[in-house]
């Protein structure tokens, strides 16, 4: 790891700078971002932005203290498993759900949300490129700056897919939205579970 102090408040800025470009444009689009504006359309949003911002805070520090090594010591296959088990867990109880109306879907979440936003994150990004590319970056630049950038980029991104949520409940049915979160979680199971095998 290079000399922090070797670093001129330029250098520090350019890291953080990188960074957040890099894993901002790595993000738009990506499934965190199609995650947190899925749940953001059925449940409150402070909770699904909360439990999205502490996966990335642990991720980004993970990724700039040891790498991609965590994605070493735990298989491959394992991690892949356990995000298709959570991902066809919640896609199942979001199709199960009974017909609450609008209101009531707006009141859900708390703990509960929050703890279900950034288990399915934190696994779903354990080990990907974009942390894989922020441990590499911090190898070669100051982590502070790195892990400032990468992570302001993250919650850029996942507060851009709570907002896109909050206006797809106004636009969408609820039961329709509904079908499409379950099928849509099904989608991410099946996919983690063909990495696996």
């Amino acid at each position: 790891m290079p000399d922090p102090g070797s670093f001129s408040m330029a250098g520090w800025s350019a890291a953080a700078a990188t960074s957040f470009g890099m894993v901002f444009l790595a993000e738009m689009g990506d499934k965190s971002q199609l995650v947190c504006m899925t749940l953001a359309a059925r449940h409150r949003h402070r909770p699904v932005f909360g439990g999205a911002a502490a996966a990335f805070v642990v991720l980004n520090a993970l990724a700039v203290t040891v790498g991609a090594g965590l994605a070493h010591w735990v298989p491959e296959r394992a991690l892949f498993v356990a995000v298709a088990l959570l991902f066809a867990g919640f896609g199942i109880a979001t199709l199960r759900a009974g017909d609450d109306d609008e209101e009531a879907v707006r009141e859900q979440g708390g703990h509960g949300i929050f703890v279900t936003t950034f288990l399915m994150i934190l696994l779903a990004e354990m080990g990907d490129k974009t942390q894989i590319a922020v441990a590499g970056l911090a190898s070669t630049r100051p982590a502070f700056p790195v892990w400032t950038g990468s992570t302001a980029a993250l919650l850029l991104t996942s507060a851009l897919g709570v907002v896109a949520g909050r206006q797809l409940l106004r636009r969408i049915p609820l039961r329709r939205l509904r079908q499409m979160s379950g099928a849509f979680f099904l989608v991410l199971a099946a996919l983690a579970l063909s990495r696996a095998v």
